[in-house]
């Protein structure tokens, strides 16, 4: 018994799980994961498929400030917007002038249209609103509305009587 198993191991060659894994991991992306992704790509809204910047949102007394990276953004290709509790960002950044897709070597920066649209954590006044482009970072800074502005509560505390 131990003998036919034997010949029939020397028939197939050696065991290579991990060549068969990556083979089985190609053919699931190749088969499922690529039109899947595909399809949900079509069905994306065109101002949203372009890129995002990165975003930090932080408190600064009774403001709120939202500073977004833009490198290379001119800053009349930026479009900001608030409503009561969103900010919207959007814009675009363009390829240089007179570069042709076939010169290109290599490109990893992104171009073309971006959106992002920041659920903010408190309501803010949307009269009182300033923006600041420099050094391809934008700043902008919203005041809390007065009725979100925190307000400290003195706690009193009763002796109990025992």
């Amino acid at each position: 018994m131990a003998e036919d198993m034997w010949r029939f191991r020397q028939g197939m060659g050696p065991f290579r799980p991990v060549r068969e894994l990556e083979e089985m991991r190609r053919r699931i992306e190749d088969d499922v994961v690529r039109p899947v992704m595909r399809a949900v790509w079509e069905r994306i809204p065109e101002e949203v498929k372009g890129w995002s910047p990165a975003v930090d949102v932080f408190e600064k007394g009774d403001s709120l400030v939202v500073r977004v990276e833009l490198p290379g953004v001119k800053q009349d290709e930026v479009d900001v917007s608030a409503s009561e509790d969103t900010l919207t960002i959007k814009g675009q950044r363009t390829r240089e002038a007179g570069v042709k897709d076939a010169d290109y070597d290599r490109s990893e920066i992104a171009y073309g249209n971006f959106y992002r649209s920041i659920s903010l954590p408190s309501s803010v006044d949307t009269k009182n609103i300033e923006a600041v482009y420099e050094d391809g970072i934008l700043r902008v800074t919203l005041q809390r509305a007065a009725g979100a502005k925190p307000r400290k509560v003195t706690v009193q505390v009763k002796k109990s009587a025992a």
